[in-house]
């Protein structure tokens, strides 16, 4: 079912602001910053190893992402794992009881398939699930 862990997802204000902290302060690299999410979203991608840190922007007021922010300041948003099927993954979660954001995942401008279940399944963590095209 899960591969690896493919990123950890942080909730920032302003992506520049937060890139003078882990670019200059710990060293990290920025890969590229694009729009996810249909575009209520944009996010700065640091590879570190065989995963990834996202600094990830709303780019709308009422977002989840930016309603998130306002509840609870920035920090950790969300871990992403990759799995090999998306499809056995969630039905897995279901037969499990647990609380799907997505019951049917979403898919990004790179084919990736993705899904969040609810942080009340998940001991208070959103986790997100990805399968790669």
């Amino acid at each position: 079912m899960l591969i690896r862990l493919d990123h950890i997802g942080i909730a920032v204000q302003n992506i520049q602001d937060a890139l003078v902290f882990f670019q200059d302060a710990l060293g990290m690299e920025l890969d590229h910053v694009a729009l996810e999410e249909g575009g209520k979203t944009s996010v700065a991608f640091m590879p570190m190893g065989d995963g990834e840190l996202e600094l990830v922007q709303p780019l709308e007021s009422e977002s989840g992402l930016a309603k998130f922010l306002a509840k609870r300041g920035e920090g950790i948003h969300h871990i992403c794992f990759e799995v090999d099927d998306m499809d056995a993954a969630l039905a897995r979660l279901v037969a499990h009881g647990a609380q799907l954001i997505d019951a049917k995942p979403r898919v990004n401008a790179s084919g990736t398939r993705y899904a969040f279940i609810h942080p009340k399944s998940a001991h208070g963590v959103l986790i997100e699930l990805y399968q790669r095209a």
